[in-house]
């Protein structure tokens, strides 16, 4: 419980204040009464849950632990590592997925040093350009706290791009490497519908309370191969606000969703919230493009600190579906962690000025009555756990969400303002790991579901940070439509996204 059970906790915090560089950490506390809430009708959690999918196939990805972003094309799947390449963690690289055959995929590579699996660098963040078989990854310094690394803040971001066409797409060979002139944490590819194999964009947050410090660049990767990169930095000059209980609201940028057609980002600030920017100069290719606010500051939507961690717009909706992340209680000292976690809400955006929080999703260990139970008030259960929303990507129907320990989730949304369960999975976890996260699967509850899910020839991949790579078939509510979705993830506007909202017309 936030603020609660902190003894051990805070000595091990003392001095950590160094050590969560590149860390974002986000909560949406109890405070929303008149806000409808989708409140979910399960029992308590057993220890295997499939309902609304069904396994189709699993690799424990060496038993490693410590797995990160995903990303998967033409019969591959990547996946990074949340920690560095010190000799005790096993295969810390980027590990290559054979997954031709989604029911027994297979490990057939592990692309390590020099161009990963560095001492104090993650392989946080990954994506393909399936038009240029580019597939990219930023790499930045890692925390000693949370991320069991060296934790150096001398390590300098980078994104590697590498040829993952024909025979490399097994073995991917580098081919350029970008250096951002600030650390990023999050980034959001957009592809240019209008010239899909010849113009991309990164969009990428580089949280800073700063006023004159940019909290987003876009990066003109048209040029990757090339090793040619173009940044257009933004800054958010507005000043933070402040909390009915008196609290400084946390001003970082944490991430960005961006409309199909570039013109629009919907920016998730840890505490300031929800607002809506524009970027059609930025997506239109004018030199010294401006990006301005469509939503007046003092209109953004807020809950608290730590607050938004995703914002991604409904697809053919004028709604947004935004996500916590809350720690458990081991990170009290730094903010308000523990039960109940993080959640998910949606955003009326039918006027971009005035956005109006809408509604709110809780699983059953966001309800304030766990907290008080007492699964919920043991130290053991939410020191070193986490039961918060994290990362969402959604059709016009259906939001998938990793969710933390409590596995994934299946929300339907056809109406934003009423979101109801619409499947659960929550695998066996492995017996061992190589590596133990040590903020979010030290505690009883080893299943921690972290990365976007990806939908992929109507199969739904999404990674475990401890348990490995999970693909599954969803058979709840519209799974025809599901089953029909070619290509989908909630950090790019990559295959079906340009069918659920098009973009400009493609042109030679």
């Amino acid at each position: 419980m936030r603020n609660t059970h902190r003894g051990a906790a805070i000595l091990a915090l003392t001095m950590t204040g160094a050590l969560l560089s590149g860390t974002g950490w986000a909560h949406g506390p109890d405070n929303a009464a008149d806000i409808p809430q989708a409140h979910t009708s399960a029992d308590a959690i057993s220890d295997q849950v499939s309902d609304g999918f069904e396994l189709v196939g699993h690799s424990p990805l060496n038993s490693r632990g410590m797995n990160a972003g995903l990303a998967v094309h033409d019969g591959y799947a990547y996946v990074g590592s949340r920690t560095d390449g010190q000799p005790q963690h096993r295969t810390p690289g980027i590990l290559v997925v054979d997954v031709n055959d989604p029911s027994q995929p297979k490990v057939v590579h592990e692309i390590g040093p020099p161009d990963a699996a560095l001492v104090g660098e993650t392989s946080r963040e990954l994506r393909v350009w399936p038009q240029q078989d580019l597939l990219m990854v930023l790499n930045f310094g890692c925390s000693s706290l949370i991320h069991a690394c060296v934790g150096s803040e001398n390590v300098e971001p980078r994104v590697t791009f590498f040829d993952i066409s024909g025979e490399n797409a097994a073995k991917p060979q580098l081919v350029s490497t970008y250096r951002p002139s600030r650390t990023p944490h999050e980034f959001y590819l957009w592809v240019d519908p209008a010239r899909p194999s010849k113009r991309a964009l990164l969009f990428q947050s580089t949280p800073t309370s700063s006023t004159t410090s940019p909290s987003m660049i876009v990066t003109d990767i048209s040029g990757a191969r090339k090793g040619n990169f173009t940044e257009h930095p933004w800054t958010a000059t507005f000043e933070a606000g402040t909390f009915p209980n008196g609290e400084e609201e946390d001003r970082r940028l944490h991430s960005m969703g961006v409309s199909t057609d570039g013109r629009r980002a919907y920016l998730a600030f840890l505490g300031s919230g929800f607002l809506v920017l524009g970027t059609s100069e930025v997506a239109a290719g004018r030199p010294d493009p401006e990006m301005e606010l469509v939503t007046p500051p003092e209109n953004r939507v807020s809950w608290s600190n730590p607050g938004a961690h995703s914002a991604v717009k409904i697809p053919g909706k004028d709604a947004a579906f935004t996500t916590d992340e809350v720690y458990g209680d081991s990170l009290d000292a730094l903010g308000p962690h523990g039960c109940p976690w993080g959640w998910a809400r949606t955003i009326d955006i039918s006027n971009e000025r005035t956005p109006q929080l809408t509604a709110e999703y809780r699983v059953e260990e966001n309800q304030p009555e766990y907290c008080e139970s007492g699964e919920g008030s043991d130290p053991a259960n939410t020191t070193f756990t986490s039961y918060s929303a994290h990362n969402p990507t959604l059709t016009p129907n259906l939001a998938f969400v990793s969710w933390h320990s409590g596995g994934l989730e299946a929300i339907d949304i056809s109406d934003p303002a009423a979101p109801v369960r619409a499947g659960k999975f929550k695998p066996e976890p492995l017996e061992s790991v190589a590596t133990e996260d040590p903020a979010l699967s030290m505690g009883p509850d080893k299943v921690v579901m972290w990365s976007y899910p990806i939908i992929d020839a109507g199969l739904v991949y999404v990674a475990d940070i401890r348990n490995g790579l999970y693909i599954l078939r969803y058979t709840g509510e519209n799974a025809k439509r599901v089953g029909g979705i070619d290509f989908l993830e909630g950090n790019s506007n990559l295959g079906d996204a340009l069918r659920f909202e098009p973009g400009p017309r493609p042109r030679p």
